[in-house]
């Protein structure tokens, strides 16, 4: 397994590293950690899908992001002079990941100056993803959103025999579109109908990407 974050680490070093972390499991709506708690380590994710979430001050829930096999959480916080984490992450699916922690990741950092670069682009991916999603909360309808969301979602599980299964379950699927279940279950339905999607419990099978972004505007 290979991970973006790692990009450039010499494959010696990084059995070295792994030998160090902490092998963590993670069944299906576990929390990994919650906003505000210590932060200490870097997940680098084997297997499974998680959830980066925050919480309004109004109580309301919305989620930032999902993040798969090859990707990374946690090491954000681990830049800042006050080392606390910015959201809270759960797992979508029963999830494994590698934990490195601090003084580790620091000095992989040091050694191999190209782990910032990479970092770098991958917050400033960050940055545009939720930039593009501010965008769409202001000007697309929310059932423009759902059907968004679940295309971009269709692209990171993996596609067998022209079908997508993605297992989230709706109310999923509302955080990462900022509405709600009703809106998601009204959509989804009329994909069902038109054919683009196949709706099972817990899951959604995407059949036709690009049916499915025919009606986006």
């Amino acid at each position: 397994m290979r991970w973006q974050l790692l990009e450039g680490v010499s494959d010696v070093e990084l059995r070295r590293t792994l030998e160090m972390a902490r092998t963590r499991t993670f069944d299906r709506d576990e929390i990994v950690f919650h906003e505000g708690d210590p932060a200490d380590s870097v997940h680098l994710i084997e297997r499974g899908r998680v959830a980066v979430r925050a919480m309004t001050r109004h109580g309301q829930r919305a989620t930032l992001a999902v993040l798969g096999p090859g990707e990374a959480f946690g090491e954000l916080a681990l830049l800042g002079s006050v080392a606390r984490r910015s959201a809270t992450v759960v797992a979508l699916e029963p999830v494994v990941t590698q934990s490195i922690y601090d003084d580790d990741f620091q000095r992989l950092r040091h050694q191999y100056p190209q782990v910032a670069e990479v970092l770098i682009a991958l917050l400033s991916e960050h940055v545009r993803r939720l930039s593009s999603q501010l965008l769409d909360a202001l000007f697309l309808p929310a059932e423009s959103r759902v059907r968004k969301r679940l295309m971009e979602l269709s692209e990171r599980y993996e596609e067998r025999a022209g079908e997508t299964v993605i297992p989230l379950r709706q109310e999923d699927l509302a955080d990462l579109a900022g509405t709600s279940r009703a809106t998601v279950n009204r959509v989804l339905r009329e994909e069902a109908r038109r054919g683009t999607v196949r709706l099972s419990r817990g899951q959604t099978t995407v059949l036709d990407r690009e049916g499915l972004g025919a009606l986006i505007w």
